[in-house]
């Protein structure tokens, strides 16, 4: 393994953690609602620590964007930054089936934009496809279990619903998924199949033996955040990963304990109106919800001044 390229091992190594993590959390949640108050509380820390940690460096990346555009204030940054995630989290609760499906197609495109491994290839109908099973694994195995996470978020459009529904009996989510993995296989390049196959794979596989929330979290927090992580403490020190690595866990300290302090605030806010449960998924969706658009707003905005 040690000539192997270090993307595809830690694809491959994210596929065995899934293997052994479905064979302890698996159980677990094959009884779900004697399971779920340690499970819910187990995501939620992950979540708070290792999933988020990876845009914790958006503050940097902002700053540099704000002298692109001539701007001194700093401050500009994080008002501009918290309103964007306010306005989502008022745009859920206001109009929460619109919201579910912009944040579903945008998280779409923004995990398969982030997870892929060809540089040379970047298309927006790439991102969609090699994004897709991260959405449509839930709903293929654990449908039920996905709509009542969808119902906690608020969720109560009887249309979207009965849609739902339709497709769940009509075998269009597997239908979908299976599209999207074959078009994927191919968009992934002929160097990164190895990668794709091991990871689509462990995704399959998390999502049939687990609870929906668990699959989530096994992916976002090891796969998706730890690989973007990984990109920033290169790019912090080209010449030596390790360096690069313990400077980035610094720097992202600072905003990813605030942004966890504030997440712990409104749990404690929302357990007096829901069970701890349906608490905790809401901070976790709706909370990423509020900084995934902002945070992919950014990187847009980079990416285009780049250009």
């Amino acid at each position: 393994m040690n000539n192997m390229p270090s993307v595809t091992r830690h694809s491959i190594l994210f596929l065995t953690l899934s293997l052994l993590l479905m064979g302890t959390l698996g159980s677990e949640t094959s009884n779900w609602e004697t399971g779920s108050i340690f499970l819910n509380t187990l995501s939620l820390f992950l979540i708070l620590t290792i999933g988020i940690s990876h845009g914790s460096l958006d503050h940097i990346k902002g700053y540099e964007l704000l002298k692109k555009y001539q701007i001194k204030n700093k401050i500009i940054f994080y008002l501009s930054y918290s309103l964007i995630g306010i306005f989502i989290i008022f745009m859920w609760l206001i109009l929460p089936s619109f919201t579910l499906i912009l944040f579903l197609l945008v998280a779409t495109y923004h995990f398969g934009k982030e997870d892929s491994l060809d540089e040379n290839n970047q298309s927006f109908f790439r991102f969609l496809i090699l994004g897709l099973p991260i959405i449509l694994a839930p709903l293929s195995f654990h449908f039920d279990e996905t709509l009542n996470i969808f119902k906690v978020l608020y969720i109560k459009n009887e249309n979207l619903i009965n849609i739902l529904y339709f497709f769940q009996e009509k075998k269009i989510f597997i239908i979908l998924l299976a599209i999207s993995l074959i078009i994927g296989c191919f968009f992934s390049g002929y160097n990164y199949v190895t990668s794709f196959t091991s990871e689509k794979v462990a995704i399959i596989l998390l999502n049939i033996a687990c609870h929906p929330l668990i699959a989530f979290t096994i992916y976002f927090c090891f796969l998706h955040s730890i690989r973007h992580s990984f990109k920033l403490a290169i790019e912090l020190n080209k010449a030596d990963f390790r360096k690069g690595f313990k400077e980035f866990l610094n720097k992202s300290l600072p905003l990813t304990l605030i942004t966890a302090i504030l997440f712990i605030v409104f749990l404690i806010f929302l357990t007096n109106y829901n069970v701890l449960n349906d608490a905790i998924l809401k901070v976790i969706f709706i909370g990423l919800a509020s900084l995934t658009f902002p945070h992919i707003l950014l990187e847009y905005l980079i990416e285009k001044n780049e250009k």
